[in-house]
C-alpha cells in the first residue's frame, strides 16, 4: 500500500470504532515552554491524558507529524527518519486493554492485511522495585487473538535485550521485557519520570521481514540469536499500545483517575511492512526524491557505495521542508538549529553523489507534490520553502570552503598524534558548520583519527547549556497557565488583528511564543514596519484594553466556524468541532475572531498598558514583534 493509502485506511478503521477524527498539531509546539518539537502523538494530549476532557469526546485517533532531533546521526540506514508522522488513537477513561490490542490486531491483520504469523508482541515484565505489577492481561488478550487465527502464542520472560540475544527466540510469540524497553513515559524509565508524569506498561508490535530465518540474526555481530528487540534489521518495531493508568508522585506511583490508552504506529514503517520490503527508502513518498538524485547524479539507489547518501538527503530534506512550514526556520538558534544542521548535512551527502550545484530548492517539489493532498499549506508556501533551503544550500556551499580550510590547518599541527581532539572537531562543527560525520570522513584522509568521544562531550555540554538557556529563555510558558500568561495570550489575539488592520490582511500569524516576561509574534509581512505603523497597533490594542470589551468563546462545526470569519492560520486540518474565542459582545459584531484552544482572560480590561518592545525580520517574508504589558 501506499503511504496515503495506510493513512487513509487507518483513520477510517478507528472512525468506524466510534473515535474522532483530530488534525495534526504542528511540529513546533504552540507555547509549550517544555519542549522544541512535538515529537510524539501523545505530545499534545498530555492534558486530556491527565484528566481534562477533550472537546471531540474520549475516543480520539489522528495521524501527527512529529519530528525527533535524537535520530539525526542513525539516518542512513534503512528506517531511521527524523521526521515520521505518527498514528495514533486514545481512550481517554473508555476502553482499555482488551479492545484496544483487538483493535489493533484487527487493524493490521484485516484492514491492512499483513500475515498474523509474521507479527510478535512485547509485553511489561513488571518493576517489583517501584511495585508496579506485571502486565499479564495483555498477555492473555493477544493469546487470545493469536489461537482464533490458530496461531499458538507462546510466551517467553526474556527481561532484556541481553538475554534475548543470548537465548533466542525459544518458540516465543509473546515476549516480557523489563522496564527499559516495555513502559513508556516521556522521561523513560519509572526512575528518571518527574512528580507528576504519566506513565504505564506497553505493549510493542514487531514485524518479521525475514520468517525464513529461523532463529538467526540477518546480519554478524547482533548475538547468536535473534529476537524481537535485536537490532539486526529482521524485526521492526511498526506500533506500540501504551497502557497510562500510573502517575508518578513523591511518593512513589499512584493509579491515574482514569484508565487510559495511547497507541503510536509508525506510517512509515505499517507501510514498508505492507510491502514486506524493509526498506522505508523504496516508499512511495521517498521515490520521487532518490528518482531526482539518481537523475542530477547518474548513480543509482541500489548502488550500496551511495545508498546512505542517498537516504541522508531524501530524507533530511524532507524533514526541512515541514519544519520550515511550520515556522523552524534555518538559524543558529532553538528549532532553526536543527532544520540547518539537517541542511547543511544534506548537502554534504550531495557532494558525495557528486552533485555540486545548488540541488536542494528543485528538490522540494517532490516532497510538496507528494503531500499536498493531506498537507496543503505545503503548496501554499512552497516558494518561501525553495528560497529558504536555496540560500542555507548556498551560505553552506560558501562556508564550507573555509571550514575545509580550517580543518586542514588542525590536520597539519597533529601529525605526530595523528587524533583530531573533540574539542578541535567540535569547533569544526559549531563554527564552521561541519557536520561530524563530514569530519571523520575527510580525517583518514589524512591519515587522522577523531576523537568522537571527546566530540561527543563537548555536543553533550552544549546541548546543557542551550538547554538551560532555553529552560531560562521559556520559563513559565503559557502551559503553566499562570495569570500573567494567560494575559500575553489574549493580548497576541488583539495584536493580531491589530496589524491586519493597520498593515493589511496579507498579515498571517506564523508563531508565538508566550513568557511572562513578554510575548513573542511572529508574522507574514514583506518589509520593515514604520514607527507610525508600529504606534497605530500599540494605539489600537491600547484602546481595546480601554474599552474592557469581553472575552469569550463558542465551540462551532467547522463550517459554520469558517463561515464566521475567524482566523486560522495555525493547522492544517480541523476536527468537526473547533474552539472560537472572540473579543466583543457578540461573535458578529466581534474585534477578533480566532479558531484557538485557549486559555484567555474573561475580559480584556484587566491586560493593562500594550508596548512593543522590538519589531525585527526572523526570514524572508516574516517579522517578529515583542511586546509587554505593564500595569
Amino acid at each position: 500500500m501506499t503511504v496515503a493509502e495506510v493513512r487513509r485506511k487507518y483513520l477510517e478503521f478507528f472512525k468506524s470504532k466510534g473515535h474522532a477524527i483530530v488534525p495534526s498539531a504542528m511540529l513546533v509546539p504552540e507555547n509549550d515552554p517544555t519542549t522544541l518539537f512535538t515529537g510524539s502523538g501523545m505530545q499534545p494530549m498530555v492534558p486530556y491524558l491527565l484528566g481534562a476532557n477533550h472537546p471531540s469526546g474520549a475516543r480520539i485517533a489522528d495521524s501527527q507529524k512529529c519530528f525527533r532531533a535524537q535520530d539525526i546521526e542513525e539516518v542512513g540506514d534503512n528506517r531511521h527518519t527524523t521526521f515520521f508522522e505518527m498514528l495514533g488513537n486514545w481512550s481517554l477513561g473508555d476502553y482499555f486493554k482488551k479492545e484496544q490490542l483487538r483493535f489493533v490486531f484487527e487493524f493490521l491483520t484485516a484492514t491492512i492485511g499483513l500475515d498474523p504469523s509474521r507479527l510478535y508482541f512485547t509485553a511489561f515484565a513488571g518493576d517489583e522495585k517501584n511495585g508496579i505489577p506485571q502486565d499479564a492481561e495483555s498477555v492473555e488478550v493477544l493469546q487470545t487473538l493469536f489461537g482464533e487465527r490458530d496461531i499458538e502464542a507462546c510466551v517467553v520472560a526474556l527481561l532484556t535485550e541481553e538475554l534475548g540475544g543470548r537465548n533466542g527466540m525459544q518458540g516465543g510469540r509473546i515476549f516480557y521485557y523489563n522496564a527499559r524497553k516495555n513502559w513508556w513515559s516521556r522521561a523513560g524509565v519509572p526512575e528518571n519520570m518527574p512528580a507528576g508524569e504519566p506513565g504505564g506498561p506497553d505493549c510493542e508490535i514487531f514485524f518479521d521481514f525475514y520468517p525464513d530465518s529461523g532463529e538467526k540474526c540477518i546480519l554478524p555481530g547482533f548475538g547468536d540469536f535473534c529476537h524481537p528487540n535485536c537490532d539486526c534489521g529482521r524485526f521492526m518495531e511498526i506500533g506500540n499500545s501504551v497502557f497510562m493508568e500510573y502517575r508518578k508522585t513523591d511518593k512513589g506511583f499512584e493509579r491515574l483517575p482514569q484508565r487510559n490508552v495511547d497507541f503510536g504506529g509508525g506510517l512509515e514503517r505499517i507501510a514498508a511492512a505492507s510491502s514486506g520490503n524493509a526498506d522505508v527508502f523504496t516508499l512511495d513518498v521517498f521515490t520521487p526524491t532518490t528518482k531526482a538524485l539518481e537523475s542530477a547524479s547518474g548513480k543509482l539507489y541500489g548502488d550500496t557505495s551511495f545508498l546512505r547518501s542517498f537516504r541522508v538527503v531524501a530524507e533530511h530534506l524532507r524533514a526541512s521542508v515541514f519544519l520550515i512550514a511550520d515556522g523552524a526556520h534555518p538559524s543558529n538558534t532553538d528549532q532553526g538549529y536543527f532544520t540547518r544542521r539537517l541542511l547543511r548535512r544534506a548537502v554534504r551527502h550531495l557532494d558525495l553523489l557528486g552533485i555540486k550545484e545548488n540541488t536542494l530548492p528543485n528538490l522540494v517539489s517532490s516532497i510538496v507534490e507528494t503531500y499536498s493532498d493531506v498537507y496543503p499549506s505545503l503548496a501554499q508556501k512552497k516558494s518561501m520553502i525553495e528560497e529558504e533551503i536555496g540560500n542555507e544550500e548556498q551560505k553552506f556551499r560558501k562556508t564550507l570552503d573555509a571550514g575545509l580550510k580550517e580543518f586542514n590547518r588542525l590536520a597539519g599541527k597533529v601529525v605526530e598524534s595523528k587524533m583530531l581532539s573533540g574539542k578541535d572537531a567540535f569547533m569544526l562543527f559549531s563554527s564552521y558548520g561541519l557536520p561530524i560525520d563530514m569530519i571523520t570522513d575527510l580525517a583518514p584522509e589524512r591519515g587522522l583519527a577523531v576523537d568522537t568521544a571527546g566530540f561527543d562531550e563537548e555536543l553533550r555540554k552544549h546541548h546543557e547549556i542551550s538547554r538551560a538557556g532555553s529552560e531560562k529563555k521559556f520559563k513559565g510558558g503559557l502551559a503553566d497557565t499562570s495569570e500573567i500568561s494567560v494575559k500575553y495570550h489574549t493580548a497576541t489575539h488583539l495584536l493580531h488583528q491589530a496589524l491586519r488592520d493597520v498593515l493589511g490582511e496579507e498579515v498571517r500569524q506564523k508563531g508565538s511564543n508566550i513568557t511572562p516576561e513578554r510575548l513573542r509574534f511572529d508574522f507574514a509581512f514583506g518589509r520593515k514596519m514604520t514607527d507610525e505603523e508600529k504606534k497605530r497597533v500599540e494605539d489600537i490594542v491600547n484602546e481595546k484594553i480601554q474599552a474592557k470589551l469581553p472575552m469569550q468563546k463558542v465551540i462551532l462545526p467547522f463550517a459554520e466556524a469558517e463561515k464566521t470569519g475567524a482566523l486560522h492560520f495555525f493547522g492544517e486540518k480541523y476536527g468537526d468541532e473547533v474552539n472560537v474565542y472572540f473579543i466583543g459582545d457578540s461573535l458578529q459584531t466581534a474585534y477578533s475572531k480566532e479558531f484557538c484552544g485557549g486559555p484567555h482572560v474573561t475580559n480584556i480590561g484587566v491586560l493593562g498598558a500594550f508596548k512593543i518592545s522590538k519589531e525585527e525580520a526572523v526570514s524572508a517574508g516574516v517579522r517578529r514583534i515583542k511586546a509587554v504589558l505593564t500595569e
